[in-house]
């Protein structure tokens, strides 16, 4: 089943990209909760010239996203959790905190946008990936310190 999606969908796709699903998924989740419509003749001509409408407001957008990660350069950010005598953390680092780290150094990113490679649950040295833009993706590195 073929739909356009009208709203970004983490490892699905972003917004106007027409993609392939399975029946089910298009027709149970995602046109009913309103994230994606059929991708019929008629509706690709009315996406077609929208994209046409906003393309100046995406180039603003993806120099706005360009912009955030050149203010993130290559910052090193660090993250204080409580550690037991292994090293290991209590709970994990999230998303939330990753969030105001960046806060901290003058950048405001939302939560949603960033995604961890793997599990942080000690002490050490990892890294994010933040989804600016489609365009745009920023890995940061980020240290977690006792506390």
């Amino acid at each position: 089943m073929e739909v356009i999606l009208r709203t970004d969908i983490k490892g699905l796709g972003y917004k106007n990209d027409t993609v392939v699903v399975k029946p089910g998924y298009g027709r149970n989740y995602l046109i009913p909760q309103g994230f994606a419509v059929l991708a019929s003749a008629a509706n690709k001509k009315i996406v077609a010239e929208n994209i046409k409408q906003v393309a100046h407001k995406a180039e603003k957008i993806k120099a706005d996203a360009e912009a955030i990660a050149n203010a993130i350069g290559d910052a090193t950010l660090e993250i204080k959790a409580k550690v037991g005598d292994s090293g290991k953390i209590f709970g994990a680092v999230t998303t939330l905190q990753i969030s105001d780290a960046l806060k901290g150094i003058g950048v405001d990113v939302d939560r949603k946008k960033i995604s961890f490679k793997g599990e942080v649950k000690m002490v050490g040295d990892y890294e994010v990936e933040i989804d600016l833009h489609k365009e745009v993706k920023k890995d940061v590195k980020f240290s977690v310190v006792a506390e």
